[in-house]
C-alpha cells in the first residue's frame, strides 16, 4: 500500500478544500511513494504519540492538529517541534494531518459531536461559499425535545469521555435554562459564538474560549458548555482509525493508545 493511495483516502473523506486558509493541511512530510503497512492516528504529535509510533513502526502518524502549524526555519533538536518532526523523520515515520477539513467534513468532526449530542438532522452553522455539497463549518439543529442545560453538560460527560464518561467542565449560564437550538463547534470554538447568535441559537457546545467570549455569551444570553478541547475532538481519531481499517484491509490501522489530555480536572 502506497503512502499516496491512503492520502487520496483522506482528500476524499475529508476534502481540502474544506480547510481554512490559515491551516496547514495534507501529507506534511514524507514519500507519497513509500510503503505503508502500520498507520496510527492521533489528536496530536507529542513525545508521547511520537514515541508510540516509532515503537510500533508506523509508517504514516496521521494527526489532527498539523505539525509544523507555522513555518519553521530549522529542523533541529532545539525546540520540541523541530525535534518531533525529526525523530519521525529520523525513523521513516510520514504525518498527515486533515485538521480543519475533517473538522467540517460531512462524517467529520462537528456533524459526528452534533450527532453524539442527540441534534436532529443538523445542518452546517457557517457555509463555505459556493462549496458543491454545502458543506462548512460547525453544525447547528434543534432538540426534538427540548432539554436543559444541566442534561445538556451531563449528556456531553457521558459522550465525550475517554471511557464513556468525561470528568469534568465548564458551563456558562444556569442549568435548568432550556435549550432547544444548539451550535456545536470543536476545539476552539469561540469565534463561533456570533454565528450562534444570527442562527437564534441557545447554546454553544466547544472545546474551550476565552474568559471575554465567556462573557460576552453570558451578556448576549447563549449558554457555554466547554468541555475542553481535548475531548472535543479525541473522539474522532478513534472514529477515523476504524474508517481507515475498513477501507484498507491490508494495513494495521490503531489510534493512538499514549496520547492523553494534558490538563487534569482536580478536586480537593
Amino acid at each position: 500500500m502506497k503512502i499516496q493511495a491512503i492520502c487520496q483516502f483522506m482528500e476524499s473523506f475529508a476534502p481540502r478544500r474544506l480547510a481554512e486558509d490559515w491551516d496547514n493541511v495534507g501529507l506534511i512530510a514524507g514519500d507519497r511513494q513509500a510503503e505503508a503497512r502500520r498507520v496510527m492516528t492521533c489528536l496530536t504529535v507529542t513525545p508521547e504519540s511520537v514515541d508510540e509510533a516509532i515503537a510500533r513502526q508506523a509508517d504514516l502518524v496521521i494527526a489532527h492538529h498539523p505539525l509544523p502549524f507555522r513555518p519553521i526555519k530549522r529542523l533541529t533538536t532545539d525546540n520540541t517541534p523541530s525535534h518531533l518532526l525529526w525523530k519521525l523523520a529520523r525513523a521513516g515515520v510520514s504525518i498527515y494531518s486533515p485538521h480543519t477539513s475533517f473538522d467540517s467534513a460531512s462524517q467529520g468532526i462537528n456533524q459526528t459531536l452534533a450527532q453524539k449530542l442527540g441534534l436532529e438532522s443538523p445542518t452546517v452553522l457557517v457555509p463555505l461559499v459556493d462549496d458543491p455539497d454545502g458543506l462548512g463549518a460547525g453544525r447547528v439543529g434543534k432538540f426534538s425535545i427540548p432539554v436543559s442545560l444541566g442534561d445538556l453538560a451531563s449528556r456531553a460527560l457521558q459522550q465525550l469521555g475517554p471511557d464513556g464518561r468525561l470528568k469534568g467542565l465548564h458551563l456558562v449560564g444556569e442549568p435548568d435554562r432550556m435549550i432547544t437550538k444548539l451550535a456545536v463547534a470543536c476545539g476552539s470554538g469561540g469565534s463561533f459564538l456570533d454565528a450562534a447568535k444570527r442562527r437564534g441559537c441557545d447554546a454553544l457546545v466547544t472545546g474551550e474560549t476565552t474568559f471575554h467570549t465567556s462573557l460576552d455569551a453570558k451578556a448576549n444570553g447563549i449558554a457555554l458548555v466547554l468541555v475542553g478541547h481535548y475531548a472535543s475532538e479525541r473522539f474522532a481519531v478513534e472514529d477515523l482509525a476504524g474508517h481507515l481499517q475498513a477501507e484498507f484491509n491490508d494495513l494495521e490501522v490503531w489510534a493512538s493508545r499514549n496520547e492523553c489530555d494534558p490538563l487534569e480536572w482536580w478536586s480537593v
